[in-house]
């Protein structure tokens, strides 16, 4: 942080009666919430190398294999890159949303969400990632539709479509809270 700011936040929270300084600062309690979140990321990292160590031993050992196998596994690392997406955008939206500013005005790295993010923006955001990680899902229980029963894939086609519903409810509440 840099001094200018440092001094306003000591202001502010000096300014403030003891009982409102601690509600305000027990935003801080979040933060080992977001580093358990890091470390579920760093999980996922190793998962999505061991499927791609997976997939590269099928090739060398069988000297091949099926386009289904290699599209499943394809899958399933999409699937582990969405949720990682996931992951970054609450970690850092949530973040900047809830605990305190990250300062990445001018850092050319910054995701270019993040400087209109609130809390209703993060929302719609992370609706629509679990759409697209629920068609991941879907889309393997189709591959896999032989497989399966009726009964299994109406269920997991009903869960998506309620995502795909709930996801259109968030984005058209906040459009209407925007307006106002």
């Amino acid at each position: 942080m840099n001094n200018k700011s440092d001094k306003t936040i000591e202001s502010i929270e000096s300014n403030l009666r003891p009982l409102p300084r601690w509600i305000f600062m027990s935003r801080w309690l979040q933060a080992p919430l977001y580093i358990g979140l890091i470390i579920a990321q760093g999980i996922y990292v190793v998962q999505f190398w061991n499927e791609l160590v997976h997939l590269i031993q099928m090739m060398v050992n069988k000297g091949g294999t099926t386009e289904t196998e290699i599209m499943l596994i394809v899958l399933g690392l999409i699937d582990v890159v969405m949720i990682s997406n996931l992951l970054v955008m609450v970690i850092v939206g949530g973040w900047e949303t809830f605990v305190s500013r990250l300062e990445l005005e001018n850092h050319p790295d910054q995701p270019e969400w993040l400087s209109h993010v609130n809390a209703g923006v993060l929302k719609v955001k992370l609706a629509t990632a679990i759409i697209g990680i629920s068609s991941i899902h879907l889309l393997k229980t189709f591959i896999n539709a032989p497989s399966m029963d009726d009964k299994t894939l109406l269920w997991q086609t009903l869960i998506h479509l309620t995502f795909v519903v709930s996801a259109l409810a968030i984005a058209y509440t906040e459009k209407l809270l925007a307006k106002h």
